[in-house]
């Protein structure tokens, strides 16, 4: 486990030193790239990374077709009034993973909305939790829908929750 935690450490200060300052691309931008090319542009800080990252302390470390990664830790600031991390931070986790891999496959000029996110919480966060990983993968991707799964994982592999996602595919 030390060695997997040191990695994960590692691989997000790396990627947190190429993240440009938080922002919104501008539609030309979003429009002019397939969705793999505008998410490794946001990775290796060519495009800002959406606000929604900066608020809750967590950047993308591995960029693929059909498949992300995000890292976060997650932290008081982040706790609801039972004394454990929100959900709404592994619900936004999860959200940005699975729509960033359905992103990940749509061809320049296309765009999503989530039509529906369903997830399962399996345990609590809480600030000694540690850095955590949430995955989203693609199951399917057709011209007008997608659908993807995604899981939060701590350094041991634990499982914390996952979700499954449908997604409504556009021009743009």
């Amino acid at each position: 486990m030390e060695n997997t935690l040191q990695t994960w450490m590692d691989d997000e200060a790396a990627r947190r030193l190429k993240v440009a300052p938080a922002g919104v691309a501008e539609r030309e931008q979003l429009r002019g790239h397939s969705g793999l090319e505008f998410l490794q542009k946001i990775g290796d800080g060519e495009l800002p990374p959406p606000p929604i990252a900066e608020l809750m302390g967590f950047v993308p470390i591995e960029v693929e077709h059909g498949r992300i990664v995000f890292q976060g830790t997650p932290g008081k600031q982040h706790y609801n009034p039972s004394g454990a991390v929100h959900g709404g931070y592994a619900a936004t986790l999860l959200d940005s993973a699975v729509g960033c891999a359905v992103h990940s496959t749509l061809p320049a000029g296309s765009g999503f909305t989530t039509l529906e996110l369903k997830i399962n919480y399996v345990r609590a966060m809480t600030d000694r939790t540690g850095p955590v990983r949430a995955e989203g993968k693609v199951i399917q991707a057709g011209k007008q829908v997608a659908i993807a799964e995604g899981r939060i994982t701590d350094a041991t592999g634990k499982l914390y929750a996952h979700a499954t996602t449908t997604c409504l595919i556009f021009s743009i």
